[in-house]
């Protein structure tokens, strides 16, 4: 009679084993095959308006249903726009609220800070909508947008960004709004990874006399930048599919007058929410999922981008070392 193996470890079967590398090998081929999917039945669905209109349909702010004349140029702004307008806003508070939590923040302190900054997270997309419609907007019309007219009216270039009727809708309130609801994201992302950094190595740093600042940007930033460009990314990802809340305070206006930053627009996940149900179809409902294909593209370039700047980033790393 053979002895049971030290430790009571039970032996498994090599077809056990077998079974579940192929069972976690058909789960990653599965999603490949979704997304492909999907991909495949955008273009399906978009190829009406893909052989009118073509790459033209990407530089043509006309959207007139009537005439059945459609461009993308103004949704496709109004996207980029909000979600950098987010970005530019989020990361330096999301940075600042993980550097608190894991350096400066007393001990009693870190869980219901930590708690309440995630619980935002749970908050519905339609409540940060009605809030900023209602609320949030007329303290931007009155506080900022018309105090900043005063100030910039007539400065060359920067006065054109502010131009406009300041009602507390458009494009820096969308993007305000969106960068209320990522912070939670990218924050939680950040404090997560800063914590994995090794305490000796930290410890060491302060050892040699290094400030907070200097152990976050020269020990903790290059351990954890992967993570830290990760939640980045998560937090674009969030501003760009987001809806409901755009919905409510970007304006929902298909022309692009100016650049202002006070203009109402339009975004791509907006503009669907409004009329894909009513699309008949034909070209409006093909112009409709040529800008869910547009999105997808969006999405996709930015990805890319973020894996060549982990890339780039590795590179110069062992370059300096």
């Amino acid at each position: 009679m053979t002895n049971p193996p030290p430790g009571g470890a039970v032996r498994r079967s090599p077809l056990a084993d077998r079974l579940f590398g192929w069972a976690a090998q058909g789960a990653a081929w599965l999603t490949l095959g979704l997304l492909f999917g999907i991909l495949v039945s955008l273009v399906i669905g978009a190829w009406p308006a893909i052989s009118k209109y073509g790459l033209g349909f990407l530089t043509s702010s006309v959207w007139d249903p009537v005439k059945g004349e459609y461009g993308g140029l103004v949704m496709i702004y109004g996207t980029i726009a909000t979600s950098l307008i987010a970005l530019v806003i989020a990361v330096p508070v999301s940075f600042g609220i993980a550097l608190f939590l894991t350096e400066l923040s007393p001990a009693w302190l870190k869980r219901p800070l930590g708690t309440a900054i995630e619980l935002l997270a749970a908050v519905p997309s339609i409540v940060y909508g009605m809030w900023g419609l209602l609320v949030f907007g007329p303290i931007l019309a009155t506080y900022v947008q018309q105090p900043l007219q005063s100030l910039l009216t007539g400065v060359p270039y920067l006065g054109a960004l502010v131009s406009g009727p300041p009602v507390g809708i458009g494009i820096l309130s969308a993007g305000i709004i969106l960068a209320i609801m990522i912070i939670p994201f990218i924050a939680s992302v950040m404090r997560d990874v800063f914590e994995v950094t090794p305490v000796l190595l930290k410890e060491s740093a302060y050892g040699l006399g290094s400030t907070t600042w200097e152990v976050v940007s020269k020990v903790v930033l290059p351990y954890t930048k992967a993570g830290v460009v990760g939640g980045i990314m998560l937090g674009l990802g969030r501003a760009l599919g987001e809806t409901m809340a755009v919905t409510f305070v970007i304006g929902n206006f298909n022309q692009l007058d100016s650049l202002s930053l006070f203009q109402a627009a339009n975004s791509i996940t907006s503009a669907l929410a409004n009329e894909f149900a009513e699309a008949g179809e034909g070209l409006h409902q093909a112009a409709l999922i040529y800008l869910g294909l547009v999105l997808f593209f969006i999405t996709f370039v930015v990805l890319s981008l973020s894996k060549l700047l982990l890339a780039q980033l590795r590179k110069s790393e062992g370059v300096k070392t």
